[in-house]
């Protein structure tokens, strides 16, 4: 009979102290209101709001005076929310000069939407999307 009164103690005492999955963030999907019809734009908040990550772009722009799509590109780092604002600049490498790839973003999130600037580019290939604005809304948990 004691044991099984002690049992879902147990249960709950393991469970409290059995670490958990981080949570995942919130991914947002988005298109872009100028530049190119087709444009994508998608990133992950995370949990805390307090940065994105995954920022991945799907598109044209040009290079070298000529239209080239891009299939999903984005930079491998983090950019800054303070207060529902988004403000960063990552360039890969980071100190790359001319031939770094850069991004930048910008936005404000309110909820589950967000709009904004992006803008990517290469200076030694005269390679660049030139300021695009976007708008994008929560679809859902990261995967």
């Amino acid at each position: 009979m004691r044991a099984l009164l002690l049992l879902p103690i147990l249960a709950v005492l393991t469970a409290a102290t059995t670490p958990g999955t981080p949570p995942a963030g919130t991914r947002f999907e988005g298109k872009f209101t100028n530049g190119l019809k087709g444009n994508t734009l998608s990133f992950v908040l995370a949990p805390d709001g307090k940065t994105i990550s995954d920022v991945t772009f799907k598109g044209y722009w040009r290079c070298d005076g000529k239209l080239e799509m891009l299939g999903a590109t984005g930079p491998k780092g983090t950019f800054a929310v303070t207060n529902g604002t988004i403000a960063g600049r990552l360039c890969e490498p980071p100190n790359g000069g001319a031939s770094a790839w850069c991004f930048d973003l910008g936005g404000k999130l309110t909820g589950k939407t967000a709009t904004g600037r992006f803008r990517m580019n290469i200076n030694a290939l005269r390679c660049d999307s030139y300021e695009l604005q976007w708008e994008a809304a929560a679809v859902g948990p990261a995967k």
